[in-house]
């Protein structure tokens, strides 16, 4: 039953206040073995009293952390907000995104200029972070550059993300840069697989630059899930996921999603692991499937 129909319910049956909770109570699951991070507009339905609500019923449902893409728009207030409920609750915030373009030319490139836009943005995100407590920041590496070898643009990045350490060091805040696959998704991307971004991150050679190997997009990549995740797993700082094809919940697509996690909780990974795909079905039932995919799927 979800609150809304049972708080009806309750009124309508002159239940006592302290009944209602401690069937509310009866309602909460326990914690996931792992980090899944939710976005907000995930669970709406379920939760439709706003960012805050949402935050409350996935807390109820056994979720323990949480990613936000657009948390650089949203105004401060309203970030402030967020950050002191997580922090209440419990909640360990995942990544926020610098926005640095997924369609620009910048870390590939040799342009100061491209590159002095990305050093601002990341320290714009900075303060971002700090609001909410976050620890993590999404890069995704812009476009190739074809006026440059493939090793030059591999030394053009690394030398921006060293000048972007500087930035985030100070304030305990980890960058993740993402590869995204250019098959179905980002055509032209620099950056493509989970390998690259290892290489890229070896040379950095810095704790404060990782990886974010996102499985939807390493699938469609090339896939070999578990060996990459063994092979870069001392470079890898966040996971991400999403079935394939259709980029939704575990269980709607090819990817085998309980191996994978029961092999990255055996490896001792204790990060975050970031629901970045979309809902399979719709209303309070596509949310409440959301919900029951991830328990299935999740390690005992």
């Amino acid at each position: 039953m979800n609150r809304r129909k049972f708080f009806a319910a309750g009124a309508v049956a002159g239940l006592s206040g302290s009944f209602l909770f401690d069937l509310s109570a009866q309602e909460k699951h326990k914690p996931f073995t792992l980090k899944y991070a939710p976005h907000f507009g995930m669970f709406k339905n379920s939760a439709p009293g706003g960012l805050l609500d949402e935050l409350r019923f996935a807390h109820d449902h056994g979720f323990r952390a949480w990613e936000d893409n657009g948390m650089s728009a949203r105004p401060v207030e309203e970030q402030v907000a967020i950050g002191e409920l997580m922090e209440k609750l419990g909640i360990t915030m995942g990544v926020v995104s610098a926005k640095t373009g997924i369609k620009e030319l910048n870390f590939a490139s040799k342009d100061k200029e491209a590159h002095q836009v990305v050093l601002d943005q990341i320290a714009a995100t900075a303060e971002v972070a700090k609001r909410v407590n976050a620890g993590y920041m999404t890069l995704v590496s812009g476009q190739v550059d074809p006026r440059w070898d493939r090793e030059t643009q591999y030394t053009n990045c690394i030398d921006l993300l060293r000048r972007a350490v500087e930035i985030v060091e100070p304030h305990n805040i980890t960058m993740v840069m993402e590869p995204l696959n250019r098959f179905q998704n980002h055509p032209g991307s620099f950056l493509q697989t989970v390998t690259e971004g290892y290489l890229i991150c070896m040379a950095v050679d810095h704790p404060n630059c990782k990886v974010l190997y996102d499985l939807y997009h390493q699938q469609i990549a090339g896939g070999n899930l578990i060996p990459l995740f063994d092979l870069c797993r001392d470079q890898i700082g966040y996971l991400q996921v999403g079935d394939n094809p259709g980029r939704k919940e575990p269980g709607t697509g090819e990817i085998n999603y309980a191996k994978v996690f029961e092999h990255v909780h055996a490896s001792g990974f204790d990060g975050i692991v970031g629901m970045e795909h979309g809902n399979s079905g719709k209303g309070i039932e596509g949310e409440k499937a959301v919900i029951e995919a991830y328990r299935a799927v999740d390690p005992s």
